[in-house]
């Protein structure tokens, strides 16, 4: 599926107009075979208006506090062949590159924890999402999840890729 980006801002005036109407590219990485990865827009600040339309600063794949993201994710079939020949130190720099601070969130068996509030829409195929107690619930196209900071992993069960649409809200997280 093709990802296209149409983004709106202000002209000199204050007047409404389009500033991009492009095709974005999915990321693909060769340790997470089958992954897609597609950055429509994210920011780590509030946005200001009006503005010019520019893409903002998103230094890492994950927002901080008042930062947003929007994203699309294809998620493999689980049986999906791990990449062969993938040097191990050189694809975690590679993802690193790609995706900032992305891998500091990941534990071994794919469960993550992020600070952040996140919106998920499943545009196609179906996927679990399991919390870290084991529950689980299988997501079809047109079902969402409003996920609050929990520790989760997604997992398809195939045999096709599962799309979701993502947004993420840098939210605070109160520490003991």
């Amino acid at each position: 599926m093709g990802i296209r980006r149409v983004v709106t801002g202000h002209d000199a005036q204050g007047k409404s107009v389009f500033v991009r109407d492009e095709s974005v590219a999915a990321l693909e990485l060769p340790l997470f075979p089958g992954w897609q990865f597609f950055d429509i827009w994210g920011g780590d600040s509030t946005p200001r208006f009006p503005d010019g339309g520019e893409l903002p600063t998103a230094a890492t794949y994950f927002p901080p506090l008042h930062g947003f993201r929007f994203t699309f994710s294809t998620i493999p079939p689980v049986d999906t062949p791990p990449a062969e020949g993938v040097d191990e130190v050189e694809g975690l720099a590679e993802v690193e590159r790609a995706l900032p601070g992305m891998m500091s969130h990941l534990e071994a068996d794919g469960m993550h924890t992020t600070d952040s509030i996140d919106f998920e829409v499943v545009i196609s195929g179906k996927v679990y999402l399991q919390l870290d107690g084991g529950e689980e619930r299988l997501l079809l196209p047109g079902d969402t999840v409003v996920q609050n900071g929990t520790r989760h992993v997604w997992r398809n069960p195939g045999p096709e890729p599962c799309l979701l649409a993502v947004v993420m809200i840098g939210a605070h997280r109160v520490k003991d």
